[in-house]
């Protein structure tokens, strides 16, 4: 998983690729281990290293870009269940450049149904019925909701449980925008016409890496500036790199 992850990240770098390819994207590097995990049939030549596949389309096109892939998915999973609280907080801060506060104290653990009676949809409708979590999981829920297909270690799913035997997967919602999506292929065609967001989201969690300090609310101009430099990867790295919030740090 982390080699697939390396490697496309390597190709949005070298060859200077939009932003929203983070998103949704073409292509994968897939062995034929990898392939057989993501049911995905795709021409391989012969060997187990990786190789840069072109995706097919149409309605079996479920992957595509970062969050699709084995070592996210598998990451923001605790191994037996999925979490669209954390998997939506990690799309949000690393990918959209959306700080999450803390959850309030005294508001319980969601602790989840591995037996698929109870979605993970149900329980979080609790958390959404208290004001004081509500202001959060509007922001928090709908990416989580997206990804819901996909199983602990980024199997694609249908229904929950054990084989498939509990109810169905609901990756329907709403973003805080007010945009409704279906599944996963709808929340991606929203956030592709976002490339502004996605930049100003990567060049935030690009300086705090390269500094080892979150960006400052002083930071927020310079950062404007970085994402209307260009939508290419390594431009964004560049503009980065040569912005007063690195230069000066």
């Amino acid at each position: 998983f982390v080699q697939e992850t390396r490697a496309f990240v390597a190709e949005l770098i070298r060859q200077d690729l939009d932003i929203t390819q983070l998103v949704d994207s073409d292509f994968a590097f897939l062995n034929g281990r990898l392939a057989r995990h993501y049911r995905l049939e795709v021409p391989l030549a012969p060997g187990e290293g990786l190789q840069k596949v072109a995706l097919p389309g149409g309605d079996q096109k479920y992957r595509g870009g970062l969050i699709t892939q084995g070592s996210i998915l598998k990451v923001t999973a605790d191994g037996t269940s999925t979490s669209p609280v954390v998997r939506g907080v990690f799309v949000n801060e690393r990918l959209l450049g959306q700080r999450i506060p803390p959850p309030p104290p005294g508001v319980p653990a969601i602790e989840p149904d591995i037996r698929g009676a109870t979605t993970i949809r149900d329980q979080l409708a609790k958390h959404r019925s208290s004001e004081t979590c509500f202001s959060c999981h509007i922001t928090i829920d709908p990416p989580g909701f997206a990804l819901e297909n996909f199983d602990p270690t980024g199997g694609w799913r249908i229904k929950y449980g054990i084989g498939g035997k509990g109810a169905p997967v609901d990756p329907s919602g709403v973003t805080p925008e007010g945009d409704q999506f279906a599944g996963l292929r709808n929340w991606k065609r929203i956030y592709i016409q976002r490339p502004d967001q996605l930049a100003r989201g990567f060049a935030g969690e690009f300086l705090t890496y390269a500094t080892g300090a979150a960006p400052r609310f002083s930071d927020r101009d310079p950062i404007e500036a970085i994402a209307a430099s260009g939508r290419g990867i390594r431009s964004l790295i560049r503009a980065s790199l040569a912005s007063p919030v690195f230069q000066q740090k």
